[in-house]
Formats: C-alpha cells, sequence, structure tokens
C-alpha cells in the first residue's frame, strides 16, 4: 500500500511539473538584468534582429527604447528598418498570411509574453530562457525543429545560427515504479558562431529585454515603493511620537 502511494504521489508531481512548464521539461532560472541598461540594449538589438521578423510587439512604440538608455538617432540607425519611423510600433516583418502558411498560425505578438507564461513552475522569465536554449533538430517535424518545453512547436529555432544545431541525450530515469524520461545531454550537429557560455549570456539578455518590454514601469514602480514604504516608516514613528504627546497629561 505504502508503495501504491509513493508512486501515485510522483506520478502527481511529474504531471504537476509537465504542467507547469508546458511540456514536463523543467525550467532553468533566468538571470535578473532588468536594471541593467547594457543588457537590455544588447537584448533590443536581439529582439529586432531575431524575433521582430515573425513576432510583433505591438504595444510598444521604438521611442520607449530611450527608457533602457538609446538616443533616438541610435534607435533609428540600428533598430529600426527603412520604412519604420521612431514612433512607430514594433511590427512583424512577415505577411500574416505567409506566417499562417508556413507555420500553420500567425506568430503571437510577444510584447507581454513574459508576464503570460508566468506559472507554477516558474516565472515567464523562466520559461522564456528555457524556451530559446532547447530547440533541437527534428526531421519529423515541417519546419525541422523541435523543442524540450514547448513540444512539437510550430516555429523554427530563430536563433540557430548563434547556438549551431545539436540533438537531445535522453535516459529512461526510474523511481517508486514510475518511469520517466530526462534529458542528460546534448549531441552536437554543427557548430555556431557562438560558444554556449556566450549564447546562454545573450539569452540572458534577450529574456531581460523582454521582461522589461512587458512592463517598462516596474523599475520606476520598484524604486517608488521602496520611497514609499520609508515614508510610511517615518510617517508611522512621527505619529507614535505625536500621539504619546498628546496623551501623556491626560489620566
Amino acid at each position: 500500500m505504502k508503495k501504491i502511494l509513493l508512486s501515485l504521489a510522483l506520478a502527481l508531481g511529474l504531471s504537476s511539473a509537465a504542467l507547469a512548464s508546458g511540456g514536463g521539461f523543467p525550467l532553468d532560472k533566468a538571470p535578473n538584468r532588468t536594471n541593467d541598461m547594457a543588457a537590455l540594449q544588447n537584448g533590443a538589438k536581439l529582439f529586432v534582429n531575431y524575433c521582430l521578423n515573425c513576432h510583433s510587439a505591438a504595444f510598444m512604440r521604438y521611442n520607449r527604447l530611450r527608457d533602457i538608455g538609446l538616443t533616438d538617432s541610435q534607435i533609428a540607425e540600428n533598430l529600426t528598418f527603412t520604412t519604420e519611423k521612431i514612433g512607430d510600433t514594433m511590427k512583424a516583418s512577415i505577411d500574416p498570411k505567409q506566417a499562417k502558411e508556413w507555420f500553420g498560425a500567425n506568430p503571437p505578438d510577444l510584447t507581454v509574453v513574459a508576464r503570460s507564461r508566468a506559472g507554477a513552475g516558474g516565472s515567464g522569465a523562466d520559461y522564456l530562457y528555457t524556451f530559446l536554449r532547447t530547440f533541437y533538430r527534428d526531421p519529423a517535424r515541417p519546419t525541422g525543429w523541435n523543442n524540450l518545453v514547448f513540444h512539437n512547436v510550430g516555429m523554427p529555432n530563430p536563433l540557430w545560427q548563434l547556438q549551431g544545431e545539436r540533438e537531445p541525450v535522453h535516459a529512461k530515469v526510474e523511481s517508486h515504479g514510475v518511469e520517466a524520461e530526462v534529458v542528460t545531454g546534448w549531441t552536437p550537429v554543427k557548430a555556431g558562431t557562438m560558444s554556449e557560455a556566450e549564447f546562454n549570456n545573450n539569452i540572458g539578455d534577450l529574456v531581460a529585454y523582454m521582461q522589461w518590454m512587458g512592463e517598462p514601469a516596474q523599475n520606476q514602480r520598484v524604486r517608488l515603493g521602496v520611497w514609499v514604504l520609508l515614508f510610511l516608516a517615518a510617517f508611522t514613528l512621527v505619529a507614535w511620537r505625536l500621539n504619546a504627546a498628546f496623551w501623556k497629561d491626560v489620566k
């Protein structure tokens, strides 16, 4: 009976993990860089060059990138295309009809994806950080790519030239009578232009930018919150002393 209960508990745990991560793959912790201007600028560059081809960020304007330390000239010269203006929203380059024909569906808008992907298995940043680093070659898929976090994903790996091509190494692990398949490593197929450490670092910057894009005022909100708490603490002390002084002669 005890063994049955342990097996059931493990099975429920595996199911919960699968629901949390969207495919049963554990999420890696994303680095917190939303206060790092250099990281956000590099992430914005990666987003424009590798994500904006198919995905849009319809609720983000290019001129909002001033908040991460970029000037209008830097934005215009490095992050916009010839037909776009500094005040335009970030629109995808691909035609929606072509996107639906090629991928089976129009790629979703990414403005708030870092917030919408948050769950019990980790934050939205954790999801994106793991998702973007776990693409692998799969000849059975129409695009030739698959993903460990989002199994049978419709999109190819947009960063394959940087990361290279690889295949996961699986192994079966049994615990309390429940068998699960886990990834124990990777087999390189074709090298990319970046080392694994460089690629992971750039993905950290990209995810940080997508976090910031989902709520550009988040850092200001946190700083304001700290000052509000300090003010309330000081006001509480003053009010306490005034109350004591007012009632000291009252018996």
